[in-house]
């Protein structure tokens, strides 16, 4: 590849994994394909391939990425599907967000798939946080579904309220569509990470059960 706006991408991903240490930046490798970057190689656990998302996620100018990286689990971190079945109950029974008993385990070939029905999207996203860390994990599938208990009728006046209270990114240009319990976001931001944080602010009020995601990212 000659050099040019992929090949900067690239290099940048590979010095942000070779910065971090959460993640072996040797055993990873990237590649940039129009507007997508992907990740392959080898991870030694599911947290660390996890990792190595977000991170590339992070990266200025990182419009896309497709994480194809495979979970080589060590010797001893192997685990059959009853003893991590049995640890996942455990971190919920630790964590005071996650209402354990509307949430459905199920575990094949150390796959952990996550299912029932809760009111707010901060306790879907603790259940799936409090299982990506455990030993023997290879992969993590969130399917818990949303159903709050009361509907705001102002959700679009305190998404975009959250949206004003935030520095980092110009919220007026940042549109609101609201229907029932399924929110719109409409704009444009500066990177990937201020998209996640005007997700993150509509995620965050009351009665929103689904966010479509319909922010550009301008580089």
């Amino acid at each position: 590849m000659t050099k040019g706006k992929g090949f900067d991408l690239k290099q940048d991903v590979l010095d942000e994994l070779e910065w971090d240490p959460e993640v072996d930046a040797s055993r990873i490798g990237v590649s940039v394909e129009g507007d997508v970057v992907t990740l392959t190689g080898h991870a030694r656990s599911y947290a660390e391939k996890w990792n190595a998302e977000k991170i590339a996620k992070h990266v200025h100018g990182v419009k896309a990425l497709a994480n194809d990286i495979e979970v080589g689990l060590a010797v001893g971190d192997q685990r059959d599907d009853t003893e991590i079945a049995q640890s996942v109950l455990n971190a919920f029974n630790w964590h005071a967000s996650i209402p354990k008993d509307r949430i459905t385990v199920t575990v094949a070939k150390g796959f952990v798939t996550l299912e029932g029905q809760l009111e707010w999207n901060y306790q879907k996203r603790a259940a799936e946080d409090s299982v990506r860390n455990l030993r023997g994990i290879r992969g993590v599938s969130n399917q818990i579904t949303l159903k709050p208990r009361v509907q705001a009728a102002d959700v679009k006046n305190k998404i975009e309220a959250a949206l004003r209270r935030n520095a980092e990114f110009d919220a007026k240009k940042i549109v609101v569509e609201t229907s029932d319990g399924s929110v719109t976001l409409r704009g444009n931001v500066r990177s990937w990470v201020e998209r996640q944080d005007a997700l993150n602010a509509a995620w965050a009020a009351p009665g929103v059960t689904k966010v479509v995601d319909r922010i550009a990212i301008l580089v």
